[in-house]
């Protein structure tokens, strides 16, 4: 199975404290952010492949990745210009092997156990399945409504909430269900496609109580190099 990472963030938010690198490669206890996400794909032996979307101060990524040993192949989706989530996307799951792919985004890590994921997904009569995390007590992050049979209903905006599902940011796709050319070649994954498939009935949730943080803010950034000092040795 392919894995995809979105590794082209421009990091707007978090250059008060994180400059000059992309968002991925902000460092979190000594290491980049990615070298955590890269540890956690290499758990699951079903993914030979992952594919890092690239873009932004790209060079640094690929220096990085020189000096790592790691047991899947490495490709890059390389966007000249941004192509935001939707398209970058695309044009990753032009290099896929297979059929099937997880996507992550590269400035979150979210413990969701990724075999099960696609095992769901591929069960699953939906052509995409989103990993979903219950939170509590946030206004930063839409909610996400399911049916009783774990089809998604609706997403719903942003606003203080007191107990709710949010979308994780991690993605089982399957190809044959949902091709290549219902992607847009720029623009928004999440309100391009996600947003507007609810209503054809072909997305499905995946609860996971997995470790989740989103370090896309200063405030979150600095909690994961925290965390991060107990969940890695």
């Amino acid at each position: 199975m392919d894995a995809i990472i979105l590794a082209g963030g421009l990091g707007t938010r978090l250059r008060s404290v994180v400059n000059e690198v992309p968002k991925c490669m902000a460092p979190v206890c000594g290491r980049p952010f990615l070298h955590y996400l890269l540890r956690y794909v290499s758990q699951f032996k079903e993914i030979d492949h992952v594919i890092l979307s690239v873009g932004y101060l790209r060079e640094c990524i690929f220096e990085w990745m020189k000096g790592q040993d790691l047991p899947f192949d490495v490709s890059y989706a390389i966007e000249e210009t941004p192509l935001g989530t939707g398209g970058g996307i695309k044009l990753a799951l032009q290099q896929v092997r297979s059929n099937q792919a997880v996507i992550l985004n590269g400035d979150t890590l979210f413990n969701v156990d990724l075999s099960e994921l696609a095992k769901r997904g591929r069960e699953s009569a939906q052509a995409i399945t989103i990993a979903l995390k219950e939170m509590e007590h946030f206004d930063r992050y839409g909610t996400v409504s399911l049916s009783s049979d774990s089809v998604i209903e609706r997403f719903n905006e942003k606003q203080p909430c007191e107990k709710g599902l949010i979308n994780g940011g991690i993605y089982f796709i399957d190809l044959e269900r949902f091709p290549l050319d219902r992607f847009p070649d720029k623009g928004s994954f999440e309100k391009e496609v996600l947003e507007a498939s609810v209503s054809s009935k072909i997305l499905s949730g995946y609860i996971s109580d997995g470790y989740f943080i989103d370090i896309g803010i200063p405030s979150d950034y600095r909690k994961a190099n925290v965390d991060f000092q107990e969940l890695f040795d």
